[in-house]
């Protein structure tokens, strides 16, 4: 769906990333690692290509299956256009099999949001890139979506969701997205019952949008863990984010 989603966006609304060249030079012959890919947005025709840049790229997935890429095993398999890197089956939050300053960056698509402690995602994608190294984050944007009913989340909220330690299995916004999450732009979630039996869920599918983000936040999530933003750029459908560990 994602590939579909892209192929008709880019070509119907004509969406261009303003100073593209600057956003591929921090990936441009080096290595990292993509959690939760791969991103169809990333590909050769996508829209911000990365892939045919990179010296090379390894990916997270949290489960063997996942509703977006079918079957995962852990091994040399992780495809990437025509390349492959190795795929780990791990949390996308917490990575202690890979050292610190491992890779030269971190790829997130899309996958921040369903991730229940951002703030502990983002250190701990901070921990195994090299200084200087980019972690480059696109969130959706909720007016384009099945969010587009409920509240920005605050850093205060993820804050405390740090201090609290939330993992997977946190269903702590449950009651807000069963009560804004607006199926008729869901059509995959069936009926409100599927839906809810969905989200109760969560811990095997991660499908719940824990979080809905904007560029404020995304600023301020990335100040707390003490990231430096380089680029930033929203369109219709997207926030883009790229920080630097100092």
């Amino acid at each position: 769906m994602a590939i579909i989603f892209w192929k008709i966006a880019c070509k119907i609304l004509g969406i261009k990333i303003p100073g593209k060249e600057k956003w591929q030079s921090f990936f441009l012959g080096k290595s990292g690692i993509e959690i939760g890919g791969p991103s169809a947005l990333f590909k050769s025709k996508g829209y911000l290509p990365l892939y045919p840049l990179v010296q090379s790229l390894d990916g997270v997935n949290f489960s063997n299956a996942t509703v977006w890429e079918g079957k995962l095993s852990e091994g040399l398999h992780y495809k990437y256009e025509d390349k492959t890197g190795y795929q780990y089956i791990a949390e996308g939050s917490s990575l202690p099999v890979i050292g610190d300053a491992a890779y030269d960056f971190v790829l997130s698509c899309n996958n921040l949001e369903h991730i229940a402690n951002p703030i502990g995602a983002l250190l701990e994608w901070k921990r195994i890139i090299k200084k200087n190294g980019a972690v480059l984050l696109v969130l959706p944007n909720k007016f384009a979506n099945f969010d587009h009913n409920r509240p920005y989340t605050s850093i205060a909220h993820l804050v405390d969701d740090f201090k609290n330690n939330r993992d997977e299995n946190d269903l702590t916004h449950l009651e807000e997205v069963l009560k804004l999450h607006d199926l008729k732009r869901d059509p995959q979630a069936g009926d409100y019952q599927n839906f809810r039996e969905r989200c109760a869920d969560n811990y095997l599918n991660r499908c719940i949008h824990h979080h809905v983000f904007n560029q404020d936040l995304l600023q301020q999530l990335c100040s707390y863990c003490d990231m430096e933003v380089t680029l930033q750029f929203s369109n219709k459908t997207d926030h883009f984010i790229l920080a630097v560990k100092k």
